[in-house]
């Protein structure tokens, strides 16, 4: 599947993906709430990151430049959440 195809099924599926993704990120923030520092870090970081990449796919679809950034930010952030969940970087 090439890229256009992909941008046409995010395109055609916005609505319930964008929903997928907030839901995606409600649960990985509720799984820190309720478990605290017995959360299971690197699967939150990961699942939070992949939720981060599809919201910003969304967005950027729609050329909502606001919600591309924070998302984009939130890809970031995953990344160095990632890293540290595993022992790439320091504590």
């Amino acid at each position: 599947m090439n890229l256009i195809a992909l941008n046409n099924f995010v395109t055609t599926n916005m609505k319930p993906l964008e929903m997928t993704g907030v839901v995606m990120r409600i649960f990985s923030f509720t799984l820190v709430s309720w478990m605290g520092p017995e959360s299971p870090f690197m699967f939150v970081w990961t699942f939070n990151t992949i939720d981060a990449v599809l919201l910003t796919w969304c967005a950027a679809l729609r050329k909502d430049t606001a919600y591309t950034t924070l998302n984009a930010f939130w890809i970031l952030v995953g990344l160095i959440g990632i890293a540290r969940a595993g022992g790439v970087l320091g504590p």
